[in-house]
């Protein structure tokens, strides 16, 4: 841009010198010189302004450019940091079972069905309305059905299992039947007490409440 218009003025100032060679001294030469520079100088003024608009564009285009970057790399750091969380959730061997206002600490068993609890759970926590049965344990469908690796297992206390693919199972007491090990409670001090009698909410959980 600056060199077409230096090419310009160069050749608007050889017209002028050529115009006043011809002309000598001439009063209608003389006359036209003050016209002449007014196109010099309108030349001079619509390139400012053409190389003033081209920065100005230029300056737009650039942020734009910056701002959409900066966007991506935000959408990408989230979505980053959402797939760590959810894989150390996965990877975590702990769940929490919440009864009331009580909160006990869970330890997974080690099969497919316990890995299946442990992604659902991933992705948030899961209430089940449970109710009493035999006088040793609680149940109550998960809604869903999850794998089986069903053995013939005598339970205890804080025993947390699957039976029939979609029905979780808590025990306050001992059974000895069918069952997919889920999880154990950790620590038993006020389990019973907690689950208490009649049909209890039950929260299964990846978090501490």
């Amino acid at each position: 841009m600056k060199k077409t218009g230096c090419v310009l003025l160069v050749g608007l100032c050889a017209a002028l010198l050529t115009a006043c060679g011809f002309g000598g001294s001439s009063a209608s030469d003389v006359g036209s010189l003050p016209a002449v520079e007014s196109n010099v100088q309108q030349v001079t003024e619509d390139m400012q302004l053409s190389e003033t608009s081209g920065s100005t564009e230029n300056n737009s285009e650039s942020s734009s450019v910056e701002d959409n970057t900066n966007a991506d790399i935000t959408v990408e750091k989230e979505t980053s940091d959402e797939e760590s969380e959810e894989e150390a959730i996965v990877q975590q061997n702990t769940f929490y079972v919440s009864v009331g206002e009580k909160v006990f600490s869970a330890t997974f068993a080690d099969n497919s069905g316990a890995q299946a609890l442990k992604e659902l759970l991933a992705d948030g926590d899961i209430t089940i309305r449970m109710s009493d049965y035999g006088g040793f344990e609680k149940v109550g469908s998960l809604g869903q059905s999850l794998p089986t690796e069903n053995s013939q297992t005598t339970t205890q206390a804080g025993d947390i299992v699957l039976y029939q693919g979609s029905q979780i199972v808590i025990f306050y007491g001992s059974n000895s039947w069918s069952y997919t090990r889920l999880g154990k409670i950790d620590d038993l001090a006020g389990w019973q007490e907690a689950l208490g009698n009649g049909d209890v909410a039950v929260t299964l959980s990846m978090q501490d409440k």
